[in-house]
């Protein structure tokens, strides 16, 4: 008998336990009163706010989830999501506010501290407080060193300021908190970052300085074409001009398709050798390892301009105004040609042919991450602020080959 009321009081302590676990879980004491935490979850407010947030509808969004933030004005987690919103409506002084009055709650923890602290860094980013952004992030870090959302953004905004240096320390502290998954992103960044110290240090004439950092971001990262072309030009101040040609040779190697950077300072060092027959030789391997390439045409037909040979340069345009009619420079390019020729008819009536209906504008680039365009090659976005994002837009007349071929295999 004595055994049944020992398990009779098990059993009732542990259904006891069960029964305050879900309470505790539903409900919670604030100012004096109890409660229920799933009355906001229940709110048909808080699920339409929901829906209306997934659809991109901000201002629906923040009036339904203000509505249900009325149910429990309490609900850290609600108010800090209407922070957020409220900063990406662009009311940022709303949303600091917000974000500010959270801190100022008892009881808050070390976890609920960084995440208002993180949240207010990203207002104060948005609304042009750098030195609050940045002390914001620090704060976070203090309260969660592996913090990695903290040490992100302090890192965009340091390259924002151009803090290249202090940019690198962070990316090298988030390097270490991500892991091995992260790495090659993280190498990827290292490098531009090193490189763009090495222009710092080539800037202010520190050559030794400068050739260092940019030998170190190609260890870093062999792909980063912007490097080699720097030490290139570092190596040719240093007067060692062989160096220079086979530093931007190997930029080409890696990047075939970024090969444009090197060619000009690739004419002039080829001039300077006494060697000027190796640039059309490297312009005509460019085009016959990928036909469409029209930048080495506009190259190469420069190069034969100048040398007297306008009727080879003017073929050389318009087969690179066939892959590309779209761009500005060959247009130009021809029209400097024709000119020099005497404008024959026949030929003008061939450009003609070719370009009527094309519409002209200047060599267009665009970030793969939010399309912001360029009429540049850009290392790193200014819109989204991701490295080595930029790729070219081209647009030219399909082939009947190209036609059969699937968008998703193009």
């Amino acid at each position: 008998m004595q055994d049944y009321t020992v398990l009779f009081g098990i059993l009732l302590a542990l259904l006891l336990g069960l029964a305050g676990g879900k309470a505790w879980e539903r409900y919670k004491l604030q100012e004096g009163r109890w409660v229920d935490r799933r009355k906001i979850r229940q709110s048909p407010h808080f699920i339409l706010g929901l829906n209306h947030l997934v659809s991109g509808q901000v201002d629906l969004a923040i009036e339904d989830l203000e509505k249900a933030a009325r149910l429990d004005p309490g609900a850290l987690e609600l108010r800090l999501v209407l922070g957020n919103l409220y900063r990406e409506k662009g009311q940022v002084g709303r949303a600091i506010h917000e974000h500010q009055s959270l801190l100022q709650r008892p009881r808050l923890s070390k976890l609920e501290h960084a995440n208002i602290q993180l949240c207010l860094g990203l207002d104060y980013r948005r609304g042009g407080f750098v030195d609050r952004a940045a002390a914001a992030f620090a704060e976070v870090l203090k309260l969660d060193p592996n913090s990695e959302a903290a040490l992100a953004n302090l890192e965009k905004l340091q390259e924002d300021q151009h803090q290249w240096q202090e940019a690198y320390v962070t990316r090298q502290r988030l390097a270490q908190l991500a892991g091995p998954p992260d790495q090659p992103k993280s190498q990827s960044i290292l490098a531009f970052l090193e490189n763009e110290i090495g222009l710092q240090a080539l800037k202010e004439g520190r050559l030794d300085d400068a050739a260092r950092r940019f030998e170190a971001a190609i260890e870093a990262d062999g792909t980063i074409v912007t490097a080699f072309i720097h030490l290139g030009e570092v190596r040719m101040r240093q007067g060692d001009v062989l160096a220079a040609v086979s530093t931007w040779e190997r930029a080409i190697d890696v990047a075939p398709d970024r090969a444009y950077l090197a060619l000009d300072r690739l004419e002039r060092a080829y001039k300077e050798m006494q060697a000027p027959g190796r640039f059309a030789e490297l312009c005509r391997r460019l085009i016959a390892a990928s036909p469409r390439e029209w930048r080495a045409r506009l190259a190469l037909a420069r190069h034969l301009g100048e040398q007297g040979r306008p009727h080879d340069a003017l073929e050389l345009l318009l087969e690179g105004l066939e892959h590309n009619p779209h761009a500005l420079a060959i247009h130009q390019a021809i029209w400097n040609t024709l000119s020099v020729m005497d404008l024959p008819r026949p030929l003008v009536a061939r450009y003609i042919e070719v370009t009527r209906q094309s519409v002209f504008y200047l060599d267009p680039h665009v970030c793969v991450r939010c399309r912001y365009r360029s009429t540049e090659l850009l290392w790193q976005c200014p819109h989204c602020h991701e490295w080595n994002t930029f790729v070219e837009e081209r647009i030219s007349p399909a082939t009947d080959q190209e036609a059969e071929i699937p968008a998703a295999v193009t």
